[in-house]
């Protein structure tokens, strides 16, 4: 099972991420709440230099405009040489005193007044006496400086009107603009950590869980991963290391089943029917690259009589341990199988059957050399006898055949020796059988 320890039971992915989004929209909200009052005062104070500042700037520029007229009328009368001229000055004088624009600044209309009185003073001076331009042309002069420092002081007024709004706007935007930078920047810190959580608590789990589900089999190690804060990742984890425990138990029962159908349940040996499957097999490739091959089979000397002297319990020990010996004095390339009660049989593939019979003859020693303990304490040696046939050229029923009728020859001639199909047999067959025996077959320690 994966190592996987639950210290507490995590966080719901989406209940963590409604909460993350909730606290966002919330911060989020907040800030442009902030901002909102600013973008107001921006809106409220261009409605204002539009619908009465702009108006009033307009009404300074007339009055100055006004001021600026009556004091050039005046120099006019001053320059004017007739009565005519005079008179005209003093009507346009006196339409701009009396100007709406002028009226409405107290300042201006009293020093319009002023002017007016003056220039008509002058005036009727100048109509009995020629001199008096000259006489009232200081005074004059002082009046005309005073006028333009009217006009300068209202075109100023006009100017500051825009100038404070204007400065209100640029101080609303500025404040603004800093709300907004500050907002971005805890829309940047907030992204941030979306991303790296996102990364931490979900990407990173899910790559691990893709990796271990890529190397997922009963030949590697259960899968390790860290406790991950998520549930569901958490539930993912714990479903993946009881799905490796689940493929390990599978393969352990697969196994299992293959041992029973394959392998006889006594000596561990291939079953008769595997044998023959896989014997076919590898003789049709033998015989496709033209390569040497051998088949065997054997029969332990006297069998019936141990089991009738010791029991089935001797007769199933010295079978085990007769199969102890074949697994290790053969080559890891050979099959052999329990063929049926004391009988096996033998495929040696990339060997002639005279190698084959050199191969046979060692097993045959060390069967013959061997004690054998029994359950009851006893010790005793078999022997066995063995057919060799080639079949490099011919089926495997008919090598099976020819290996078996060179047993019974092996056998009717004394046993433990083993016999090349074709009236050839080994040395073994001018041994005597060891001593102690009957015929080479029990021997008690």
């Amino acid at each position: 099972m994966a190592s996987i320890q639950l210290h507490f039971k995590g966080f719901r992915t989406g209940s963590t991420f409604g909460v993350f989004a909730g606290v966002f929209i919330f911060s989020f909200g907040l800030m442009i709440g902030l901002i909102w009052p600013d973008q107001q005062r921006v809106i409220d104070t261009a409605n204002q230099l539009q619908d009465r500042t702009v108006p009033e700037i307009i009404r300074y520029q007339r009055l100055a405009r006004s001021l600026d007229q009556l004091r050039q009328e005046g120099q006019r009368v001053f320059a004017g040489s007739t009565p005519e001229e005079w008179q005209q000055s003093m009507f346009v004088i006196t339409l701009v005193a009396s100007h709406p624009s002028v009226l409405e600044h107290p300042e201006a209309a009293r020093r319009a007044r002023e002017v007016e009185r003056f220039l008509d003073g002058v005036v009727r001076e100048a109509t009995s006496d020629p001199n008096a331009f000259d006489n009232r042309i200081e005074e004059w002069h002082r009046q005309s400086a005073l006028l333009g420092s009217l006009v300068d002081d209202v075109s100023l007024q006009g100017v500051n009107l825009a100038n404070s709004d204007l400065n209100n706007i640029a101080a609303a935007i500025q404040l603004a603009r800093f709300k907004f930078n500050l907002t971005m920047i805890v829309v940047g810190v907030y992204l941030l950590l979306f991303l790296l959580l996102l990364r931490l608590h979900l990407i990173k789990p899910l790559q691990h869980i893709d990796q271990a589900l890529a190397n997922l089999g009963v030949d590697q190690p259960a899968p390790n991963f860290r406790s991950a804060a998520m549930s569901e990742i958490r539930s993912v984890q714990e479903a993946i290391g009881k799905l490796h425990g689940s493929l390990a138990e599978n393969e352990a029962a697969r196994q299992a089943l293959e041992a029973l159908a394959n392998r006889d349940s006594l000596t561990g040996l291939y079953n008769r029917r595997h044998f023959m499957a896989a014997a076919e097999a590898e003789l049709h490739r033998s015989q496709r690259y033209h390569r040497p091959v051998a088949i065997g089979m054997a029969d332990l000397d006297h069998f019936k009589d141990l089991n009738d002297t010791y029991g089935h319990a001797a007769g199933d020990a010295v079978l085990c341990a007769f199969a102890v010996l074949l697994q290790e004095t053969l080559r890891r390339s050979d099959l052999v199988c329990r063929y049926g009660g004391e009988e096996f049989a033998f495929f040696f593939p990339e060997i002639s059957v005279a190698d084959a019979a050199v191969l046979a003859e060692r097993c045959r020693a060390a069967c013959a050399s061997n004690d054998i303990e029994l359950p009851n304490g006893h010790k005793v040696r078999v022997t066995f006898s063995m057919g060799l046939a080639d079949a490099s050229e011919s089926t495997l029923e008919a090598a099976i055949n020819r290996a078996d009728k060179a047993l019974y020859e092996a056998k009717r001639r004394g046993r433990n020796r083993v016999l090349i199909s074709g009236d050839r047999w080994m040395p073994s067959e001018q041994n005597p059988p060891p001593p102690g025996t009957d015929d080479g077959e029990k021997t008690q320690a």
